[in-house]
């Protein structure tokens, strides 16, 4: 009898992953991690968290394929980064890269593709080092990358960063991918006077040509005139995904029982409202506004007779004082389950790019409010260029707040089902929302993109 061949053991195809430390930047590698694990299960993907921020998610719902990884935190408490953003920053791109590479260095299964955000330019380094395939992920908009990646373009132009908040309605059309722009609609940290900020942003693309991938949680159809023009720039191939949200669970994010052990309080609410009719509110998990901002808009809210849900995290329980019983504040909801939702009839944003794109998921016009960073661009692709929403700070001069009276007048005319201008915003959200789950059905272009991208992964392996 012939001796039977020896098995070797098949070794998993390795991905690794690693977000900048914010909300906003892991959330999408969460998702784009689903989305790989979803269309190829037998991939093994390690996310690498700081320690704290696998406090915060590690126990949410993922495939048995995606595994969680902790290295230090960069600061002590990673979540009061807002006091201090400069020093937070810079030290995600210099007290991350020895810790991760220790942890690599006790993997049980070697790495054969690198997945990391593109703020955390030194993971470039690393692969490069180690011959391991990298791609950059950018989680905000590809017009917002352009703008970056090209910003000596400005200086070339006379548009010192210190003096384009004196010329904030000039426009300028000069930068690839872009049509013409307001100065003001540029990212905030472009004129701020700390460039402190600025300086650290722009120093992660020295290193973007070295990548092998440059991904976007984007959506090409929104944005394909600034990609088209990225990959004019670039050698490598260049991926979009978007949207990076939870869409993969959307059946049973529209599901609404009307079983109240189902589901917490707000969705019992939501189910009592009539279609279209509430307003949600929420300003973002990060970056927030003042707490005179915050009354201004509880007393705007209520003086307005729009119902509301608004989410206001630690302030919930104060701010449902001040309303009284025109809405419902909560300190969390499931925010895509809430859009999703036909009570809901408008979101009052600060322009995330992860809300922005479960808010055209869903279908549903916005009120503009930014806070900071991409947010400002995202208001003007939003306002100018799509025509689903409308500017919340129009005419508000930088650090000034927005009283009730003009918030109560803004929200009662967004949500005004008879108004000719929320009509159309309705309209054209609805042709937004159908492009973008063409995108990520069968043959949509985010979806080919991810077939491409699992393809190119396994050919490394």
């Amino acid at each position: 009898m012939t001796p039977a061949a020896r098995i070797e053991p098949i070794t998993p195809c390795h991905v690794v992953a690693v977000p900048y430390p914010g909300r906003g930047h892991i959330n999408p590698m969460m998702n784009l991690c689903k989305l790989l694990a979803n269309s190829k299960p037998d991939l093994l993907i390690t996310v690498v968290l700081t320690e704290e921020w696998l406090g915060l998610i590690g126990d949410e719902e993922k495939p048995p394929s995606i595994r969680l990884a902790a290295i230090p935190n960069v600061l002590p408490s990673e979540l009061e980064r807002a006091a201090d953003m400069p020093s937070f920053v810079g030290a995600t791109q210099t007290e991350m890269a020895g810790p991760f590479e220790r942890l690599i260095g006790r993997f049980d299964v070697p790495i054969r593709f690198l997945i990391a955000d593109t703020f955390l330019f030194w993971a470039v380094e690393f692969g490069n080092r180690r011959n391991i395939p990298v791609a950059s992920l950018w989680p905000m908009p590809a017009s917002v990358f352009s703008v970056f990646y090209h910003f000596d373009l400005l200086r070339r132009n006379g548009h010192h960063p210190f003096h384009l908040s004196e010329k904030g309605d000039e426009r300028i059309d000069y930068v690839p991918g872009i049509g013409s722009i307001r100065l003001a609609d540029l990212p905030s940290i472009v004129s701020m006077k700390d460039q402190r900020l600025l300086g650290l942003a722009l120093r992660v693309f020295a290193n973007i040509s070295k990548a092998q991938y440059l991904l976007f949680s984007s959506i090409y159809e929104l944005e394909s005139q600034a990609i088209e023009a990225l990959k004019q720039e670039f050698s490598f191939p260049i991926y979009t995904f978007g949207p990076t949200i939870p869409y993969l669970n959307l059946e049973a994010l529209t599901s609404f029982s009307t079983n109240e052990s189902d589901h917490p309080n707000y969705l019992e609410w939501l189910d009592s409202q009539t279609p279209s009719s509430v307003l949600y509110v929420s300003l973002g998990s990060f970056l927030s506004v003042s707490h005179a901002q915050m009354d201004e808009i509880a007393d705007g809210l209520r003086a307005s007779g729009v119902r509301f849900l608004w989410v206001a995290r630690g302030e919930a329980g104060r701010l449902q004082e001040r309303c009284g019983e025109a809405g419902r504040v909560v300190p969390w909801c499931e925010q895509l389950k809430v859009l999703c939702h036909p009570s809901v009839g408008g979101f009052w944003t600060h322009c995330g790019w992860n809300s922005t794109m479960e808010c055209i998921f869903s279908g549903v016009p916005m009120i503009c409010f930014p806070i900071m960073m991409d947010q400002t661009t995202i208001r003007k692709h939003v306002v100018e260029d799509w025509k689903i929403g409308v500017d919340g700070k129009r005419d508000l001069a930088f650090g000034e707040i927005l009283m009730s009276g003009e918030i109560a007048k803004l929200v009662k005319g967004f949500m005004d089902p008879e108004s000719h201008e929320r009509k159309e915003m309705a309209k054209r959200v609805g042709e937004f929302r159908e492009t973008v789950r063409r995108a990520v059905s069968v043959g949509g272009s985010s979806v080919a993109n991810l077939a491409c991208l699992v393809n190119d992964i396994m050919s490394f392996n």
